[in-house]
């Protein structure tokens, strides 16, 4: 599959983001936590700079626990901080409120004695589509502010908002990049619906993504599906998967485009199973 989206608000974005980073005292760097990688935009890297910067693994509810402990370790050893969160819930969301006031604490001890008192924290959240950040801000306010939706990029424009925490959130769409280097970084996050089903084969995008739940934990796709995996191709799987929930049709035929959506959705929802499709890989 070759996957290469890159809408024009993107470029637009990229470039708000390098004009109000001069505002902005620390920056938040939303990774999807099943696929730390591949959810980092590199161009991040690049923006950002030396800013001070807190990496938030979202939907770590979804993940592997030992996996989402691995990465948190993987960027101890980076030298950047990390904060598990679970948007939905919230969970999380006072352990990054607590590191963020840690991180900008000297430099508050700096703007009050030079008669600088009460400023409030100004940070930036930047992140991949369908990541998640509208419903941390709506979470961090406690009020629906932000605009959400699961189709990627529903963000358009540049807003501030005011979160707990005395913090100043400048809100940004969501950013990709323009070409994926590595094939399976595209595939990733076509997985996890960072990049728009429509411009995608979805039948071919669910047989990869069985292949690859299958390689990681087979016993899941078992047990969810009431399916024999043994010695079993992912085509194969793919329709024992279909005769089990009756997705078929004319002649007992396997509803191929019928089944895809399943596999992807419950996957990206969680109900195959906690799973993590990356791992850090160190002194990288």
């Amino acid at each position: 599959m070759n996957i290469n989206w890159y809408p024009g608000h993107m470029k637009k974005t990229r470039e708000s983001i390098q004009k109000n980073l001069v505002m902005i005292d620390i920056v938040f760097e939303l990774l999807d936590a099943r696929i730390p990688y591949s959810s980092q935009n590199p161009i991040i890297d690049e923006l950002v700079a030396s800013k001070p910067r807190i990496i938030i693994l979202n939907k770590e509810d979804l993940a592997d626990k030992s996996s989402n402990k691995l990465w948190q370790e993987y960027f101890i050893e980076k030298g950047v901080d990390s904060v598990l969160v679970n948007s939905q819930s919230g969970k999380g969301l006072d352990t990054l409120i607590s590191t963020t006031k840690e991180i900008m604490d000297k430099k508050r001890i700096n703007n009050k004695k030079k008669g600088i008192i009460n400023q409030p924290i100004r940070t930036m959240i930047l992140g991949i589509p369908n990541v998640g950040k509208s419903t941390i801000i709506n979470s961090l306010v406690k009020k629906k502010t932000a605009k959400t939706g699961n189709r990627p990029g529903i963000t358009k424009t540049n807003q501030w908002i005011k979160t707990k925490g005395d913090i100043l959130l400048l809100d940004t769409p969501g950013i990709l990049w323009p070409k994926f280097e590595d094939k399976q970084v595209g595939i990733n996050l076509a997985f996890t619906g960072a990049i728009k089903d429509e411009i995608l084969d979805k039948e071919t995008l669910a047989l990869k993504l069985l292949e690859k739940l299958l390689s990681i934990n087979p016993e899941l796709i078992k047990e969810r599906y009431r399916v024999d995996v043994l010695n079993k191709s992912p085509l194969e799987v793919m329709e024992g998967i279909a005769l089990k929930r009756g997705a078929l049709i004319k002649h007992g035929e396997p509803d191929y485009e019928k089944i895809s959506r399943v596999i992807l959705e419950e996957f990206r929802r969680g109900i195959i199973g906690k799973l993590t499709l990356e791992y850090p890989q160190r002194g990288v």
